[in-house]
């Protein structure tokens, strides 16, 4: 039977350091038909990073251009600094052509897609204690103990958004918590509302 069908929009997010860009990496390599989708944004590359893969680097003036334009499902200024969007023309592509794609964004941003996106799929990665997240974050190695604090406090806010979700994950196992999100996937992929050409075969349409 052919089952075509619109993909799928899953936006995975939670405080920093809970894990939530390493388990999409995980789906990722797992699920061979998710895309990624790659926000913009205006702070400088990390050393590593790659342009058009990790993200898309722009200028604080092209930047203010894409908000002109409409060009962003949400967008964000984190911290008083930099700027993150999502484009909207990558997922809106992606999704037309039946593949599902996968959003790693601060919850902030998350709510804001869920207002653009009613039928986005809403995964919340959560700690297994406040503790481990601290640790989390300091392991990080790559911010300053300032920088720490300021992510730790924004988290605790953070966490209490996550009654606005459709899922929760405790990332305890990562091993756990990729499948757990996995399922959830799977499940989504195969609800009857959507699979509508599917379910007028079945009916004999």
């Amino acid at each position: 039977m052919d089952n075509d069908k619109k993909g799928l929009l899953f936006v995975i997010s939670g405080p920093s350091g809970v894990g939530k860009g390493t388990i999409c990496k995980k789906l990722l390599e797992r699920r061979k038909e998710l895309k990624l989708s790659v926000s913009v944004t205006t702070r400088a590359p990390r050393p590593g990073e790659i342009e058009g893969v990790n993200y898309f680097f722009r200028s604080e003036e092209q930047f203010q251009d894409m908000i002109a334009r409409d060009e962003f499902l949400e967008y964000m200024c984190v911290f008083g600094k930099n700027h993150y969007g999502t484009p909207k023309a990558y997922v809106a592509e992606q999704r037309a052509q039946g593949n599902d794609v996968i959003l790693e964004i601060d919850v902030n941003g998350a709510l804001n897609v869920k207002k653009r996106c009613p039928d986005a799929v809403m995964i919340f990665i959560a700690p297994p204690s406040m503790e481990t997240l601290k640790k989390r974050l300091v392991g990080r190695g790559t911010e300053t103990e300032e920088a720490v604090e300021r992510r730790f406090a924004e988290a605790v806010k953070e966490l209490a958004a996550a009654g606005e979700y459709d899922y929760i994950v405790v990332n305890d196992s990562l091993d756990k918590a990729v499948k757990d999100t996995e399922s959830i996937l799977v499940s989504e992929r195969l609800h009857v509302s959507n699979n509508p050409k599917l379910i007028n075969i079945l009916k004999g349409e």
